[in-house]
């Protein structure tokens, strides 16, 4: 399954508002409860000013970005570990991703319900995270269950996971994140296979009124939310997932219009999606040729025969080198020629690690 960002929150807090933004869809964004149950997928293209770059200099027939997908879960109320409001359902979906888009309603308005009767971005913020840090501590106390049956018999590699699941349930039980549990060697993989929500890098949207957008300093209520995600560890950014839906249906030079009256350099949904990039811990490499400029998507870490495959299987399983050139050096000297002549294009074997930006031609051999 590919890597996915998972949109979450509570009920009416703009989370389809913003997924609609990001996908141009239509997914229904009701002002009630659980307007959204089954999850929306949607396969976002990644923002890369470089592939326009790439164009000019290969002049290709397509020109294809990277991609980020999102899913659009349904909002969690309290009580979503014991089962409240679907909450079960709704927490295995987030358990599938990999980062999770955390949307808090930072603004005011009496024609919108608030599920819990008013508005306290710290507050809604805790409480997301409070059911899931509960459904992880019920993982847990599971897996310790196991873990002890399995050290009595004699089990030395249940005795170092028994010990390890403890301390973790002690740190979680104290309120504290799985994310800020230190681990070393070993350890981590243990953590890993547990897939604990609280593990997750969260990045906070902070949903704004389209007033406030076009003020460059917060508001009281994101600058709340804003201290609360650095105490976390986490990042937070503001939109308007209103105003980023009426943007991304309007034409290029609209949009410019658009943008220019309310102040803003791009769409915020641009900032959002290279930030779910990140948190997804991916990385861009390029291809190029008369027919296709193409960004493909990596783990960071990747090795070049991982990368030949992501392009084609017949690429890994034939893989001779990967003739690297530096996306600053191609668009500096202005061909793969001109690179090659003064020496910058190097052949690299499989196992070197993929930088990001690297433009590559595979040589294979099937």
């Amino acid at each position: 399954m590919a890597l996915q960002c998972g949109i979450v929150g509570l009920p009416n807090v703009g989370k389809s508002t913003l997924f609609n933004a990001l996908t141009k869809s239509s997914v229904p964004a009701e002002n009630y409860p659980f307007c959204t149950i089954d999850p929306h997928l949607g396969i976002v293209e990644l923002p890369d000013s470089r592939l326009e770059k790439l164009a000019e200099i290969y002049k290709p027939d397509k020109v294809t970005p990277a991609v980020v997908e999102f899913i659009d879960i349904a909002g969690l109320v309290s009580g979503a570990s014991r089962g409240e409001g679907l909450g079960n359902q709704f927490l295995g979906q987030i358990r599938q991703v990999a980062a999770i888009i955390h949307v808090v309603r930072c603004f005011k308005d009496s024609d919108v319900i608030h599920v819990e009767g008013n508005v306290n971005p710290v507050r809604d913020a805790e409480l997301i995270e409070m059911e899931l840090l509960l459904a992880d501590i019920e993982t847990i106390v599971k897996r310790r269950s196991k873990a002890d049956k399995a050290a009595k018999s004699g089990d030395k590699n249940a005795k170092k996971e028994l010990d390890i699941i403890t301390r973790l349930l002690e740190h979680c039980n104290n309120g504290h994140r799985a994310r800020t549990f230190e681990t070393h060697g070993e350890e981590s993989t243990i953590i890993r296979s547990l897939h604990l929500l609280t593990q997750k890098p969260i990045l906070y949207v902070a949903n704004v009124d389209d007033t406030e957008i076009t003020h460059n300093n917060r508001g009281e209520m994101e600058q709340q939310l804003v201290d609360f995600a650095e105490k976390e560890g986490n990042l937070a950014i503001r939109l308007c997932g209103k105003l980023e839906q009426e943007i991304a249906v309007l034409s290029n030079d609209e949009k410019g219009m658009f943008l220019e009256e309310y102040n803003l350099s791009e769409p915020g949904l641009h900032k959002l999606i290279h930030i779910g990039f990140r948190l997804l811990n991916l990385k861009t490499f390029f291809t190029g040729g008369p027919i296709e400029v193409r960004a493909w998507t990596i783990k960071q870490g990747s090795s070049a025969l991982e990368a030949a495959g992501q392009v084609h299987t017949d690429f890994q399983r034939g893989f001779i080198k990967a003739e690297v050139f530096k996306y600053n050096d191609l668009v500096r000297l202005g061909s793969e020629k001109a690179v090659k002549e003064t020496g910058l294009a190097k052949l690299q074997g499989c196992d070197y690690a993929v930088d990001e930006g690297d433009c590559i031609y595979f040589h294979f051999n099937v």
